[in-house]
């Protein structure tokens, strides 16, 4: 019998954000029993946490119901604000996860946990135009206000700056668009964006992801997709610091909260994500052998 936990991101209540699995002692799964555990409980994200490599270091992994993934957002913040809860690791320490992604480096101020992204921003031309976006969305061309980029702080995705928060909420992605239009890209998540209020260098967004997992889905917290905007944005806006609030979720009655910043020199572009986390049951599976 294995334990596991269950956890609301990006949000401090219960039954808001990003739901997610976490198996604090997952050391001796193989790859395969992980994958069947994700799948069995089909959520987003599944996190199985290894046996500890040295203080306050932990290695993990990561699961979608069908895939293994190298990095994503909100199982990072998830089991960091776990992994403390439990005892496992110290709130006042620089938490490491070491994903497939790479190190990431969690550090904990009051309520939040944060981390530095591990791989490098980057960033491509998306294969969608703005007429192949309005017509995977089901809009107008106008109401998608730029050319489609494909970027990637460890995870790509398309992201598709939208007019209004009205627009935003009438989005809906076509499957057989989605078919034509995505997945010969071999990336299928889109990442939709609606810049709102703000001054000088913070700023307010509001975003809705979507991805292809059984058909297509929505997800109501993406820190993974929140770091890849972020760089966008900064590589916009030049040098300095630029911080950003991002809700998302609010079309699913899941809202979510994401904090995320981008940190512009000359030659480097560093985006950290924060947030909040609450735990909101545990269980027990039965697993073979």
């Amino acid at each position: 019998m294995t334990e596991y936990f269950l956890l609301d991101v990006f949000t401090d209540r219960a039954f808001a954000g990003n739901p997610l699995a976490v198996f604090a002692q997952a050391e001796g799964l193989d790859v395969a029993t992980m994958q069947a555990v994700a799948n069995e409980l089909n959520l987003s994200e599944t996190v199985f946490v290894g046996q500890s490599t040295g203080r306050n270091r932990y290695p993990i992994r990561i699961f979608t119901p069908t895939a293994e993934l190298p990095f994503a957002g909100h199982p990072v913040i998830g089991t960091a604000h776990l992994l403390v809860e439990l005892g496992m690791a110290e709130r006042e320490c620089s938490l490491i996860l070491e994903a497939g992604v790479g190190p990431l480096v969690v550090e904990f101020d009051r309520t939040l946990a944060s981390f530095t992204t591990a791989a490098p921003f980057s960033i491509l031309p998306s294969p969608l135009t703005r007429t192949a976006a309005a017509e995977l969305l089901g809009l107008d061309m106008q109401q998608v206000l730029s050319e489609p980029v494909l970027a990637s702080c460890g995870l790509p995705y398309h992201l598709i700056e939208l007019a209004s928060l009205e627009v935003l909420e009438k989005a809906r992605p076509s499957p057989h668009a989605w078919t034509d239009r995505i997945s010969p890209s071999g990336h299928d998540q889109i990442y939709l964006y609606v810049t709102g209020n703000g001054a000088g260098k913070e700023r307010d967004l509001r975003t809705r992801m979507f991805c292809t997992e059984g058909g297509v889905r929505e997800d109501p917290a993406t820190g993974s997709a929140a770091a890849a905007l972020a760089g966008h944005l900064a590589q916009q806006g030049g040098r300095g610091r630029w911080r950003w609030q991002i809700e998302q979720g609010i079309e699913m009655g899941r809202p979510s909260r994401i904090l995320a910043d981008a940190e512009r020199s000359e030659d480097n572009l560093a985006t950290r994500i924060a947030g909040e986390a609450v735990i909101v049951g545990r269980g027990s599976l039965y697993l073979p052998g």
